[in-house]
Formats: C-alpha cells, structure tokens, sequence
C-alpha cells in the first residue's frame, strides 16, 4: 500500500506526546500528521514546528478553532482571541486548514456537561453568533493564508459541541465566503447517516470546499461518553468504500485523516494503532480513492 495520503492525527494516539506522534508517524511510512493544539502547547508552537519540519512531514490540518456561539460580550471576545491565535498557529505549522468545532449552546455548562438550568437553548440564534463570529474572522485568517473549515457534527453533540450537524448546514454557512477562506471537512463518523451525504459530498467538491476527509468508524454501544464512541475503520457501521468513492468522485486528492477517541485504542501501543489504521485503510480506503 501507499501510505503517502493517510495522516495521523494525534487525538488517536492520545498519550504519545508530538514528538513521540511525530516519530511514529514517519517511522510507519506516513508522511502528514494533523495535529491537536493541547499537543503544540505541551511543547511550545516554535518546538512544536520543528519537530514536523525537520521529521519531514506535512501538517494535514490543526484541530481545533471554533467554540463561537457566546452570547455574552465576554464570551465572543475571547472567543475571537482564542481563534485569531489558533489562525497564527495554523499558519506557523505550515497548515491551511484550521478545524472549527462550531460550538454548542450557551445552556450548556461544558462540553459533555450538564445543562444550565434556565439556560440559552436557542439554537436559531447560536447559530447566526457562528456565522457572525465566522464573518469577523475570515479577515485575520485570510491575512495569515488559512482557511476557517466548518466541521459538521453528529446531532448528539448539537447541544454542547456543535450547532451545525449537517454538511449542508455548513455548506450554506460557506456559501458567502470565497471557498480559499472558508471550507468544510467530511468527517465519516458524524455524517455517515445524513441522507443527503452524496449530494452534499458533491456539491462541497463543485464548490472547492472540501478541506480534509477524516475517517473513523461509529461503533457501538455508545460509550458513557458518546466522544469516545469511536472505532477503527471497520469496526462498525459505517460504509467506507461508498463515502470514500463519493469523496474521490469530487477530486478532493488531499490527507486523509485517521482521528479516534477511544478509551481502549488510547490505552493500546501507539505502534499497534497506527499498523491497525495502515492496515485499514489499505483494505477499506485506498481502493476507492
């Protein structure tokens, strides 16, 4: 197989600091890593830089902005500044693609929280707060050369997480921007079951928009915590030869992101996993590519 598409992202190989990530990645034959802020913070951006550049990897992506639906002054200003740093990280990094997790209501306390009683639960206005909050940043983004890349969630985290659950809801938040400055990624594990997934898929490629294609599978039982539902492709339900082609059928020839939250794959050799998503992504991925 040819590993030169498929990218590590280090939410799956939870406790391998980045150099240990880094190292594992190139060591497996792959040549993109997306990376998780936490992990560039651990090590400072300058560090953090150097050790993909002199690995001789790409930054598929950096994961994550977004968290824009405040309502509260407080709130969007920081908000706003968290972002414009996550822009001048992504720039630094060498990546164009910054991940925003859109954000969930006010009404909720934190994420995988309970709600606030008497909370904000207006979602009609959470949304336009993540279109307007876009809007302000596109600018600073746009300076930097990074593109701000809406990331649908599975409805079950609309409440905490993300307001936008469909790539259609995120397409149309797009559509005023130019496709360089705002684009989407299609995440298989929190858009498989959208009926309108290939139209969508389509209709993001026709536009320039998609940004990264990241694959996981959704398994079940859930989780206690529905986050660290996630499997190995293959492990579940989802369809991966049909999404993959629908992507491919686009055009879209860019990393294809391998990114899990799961207790038991965390909790396994680093090496293990990456061979696992190698192995998998050689029998369910590239065929379709």
């Amino acid at each position: 197989m040819s590993a030169n598409r498929l990218s590590l992202n280090t939410a799956t190989t939870k406790y391998w600091t980045l150099a240990e990530a880094v190292a594992g990645a190139k060591a497996a034959g792959l040549e993109a890593v997306g990376l998780w802020r936490d992990r560039v913070a651990e090590v400072g951006l300058e560090e953090a830089a150097r050790i993909v550049s002199e690995a001789g990897l790409r930054v598929s992506s950096l994961c994550r902005g977004g968290f824009l639906s405040a309502a509260d002054e407080a709130g969007i200003a920081a908000a706003l500044e968290d972002n414009r740093a996550a822009i001048r990280e992504a720039n630094a990094l060498g990546t164009r693609e910054l991940v925003m997790v859109v954000g969930g209501l006010p009404a909720a306390s934190e994420p995988s929280g309970p709600a606030i009683p008497d909370g904000d639960k207006d979602i009609v206005a959470a949304r336009q707060r993540v279109h307007d909050r876009i809007a302000e940043l596109v600018p600073y983004a746009r300076e930097h050369d990074v593109r701000l890349v809406l990331e649908p969630l599975h409805p079950i985290f609309a409440g905490d997480r993300a307001v936008l659950s469909t790539l259609e809801q995120c397409l149309d938040m797009a559509a005023e921007f130019d496709a360089r400055d705002v684009g989407v990624v299609v995440d298989t594990y929190h858009v498989w079951w959208d009926p309108k997934l290939r139209e969508m898929i389509a209709r993001a490629g026709a536009e320039g928009r998609i940004a990264s294609y990241q694959i996981c599978d959704w398994i079940l039982p859930l989780a206690p915590d529905a986050l660290l539902s996630r499997g190995h492709v293959g492990d579940g339900y989802i369809d991966f030869p049909t999404i993959t082609a629908w992507v491919a059928e686009t055009g879209y020839d860019g990393d294809i992101e391998v990114e899990i939250f799961n207790a038991d794959i965390w909790g396994t050799p680093g090496e293990q996993t990456v061979e696992t998503m190698k192995e998998r992504y050689a029998s369910l991925v590239e065929p379709y590519l």
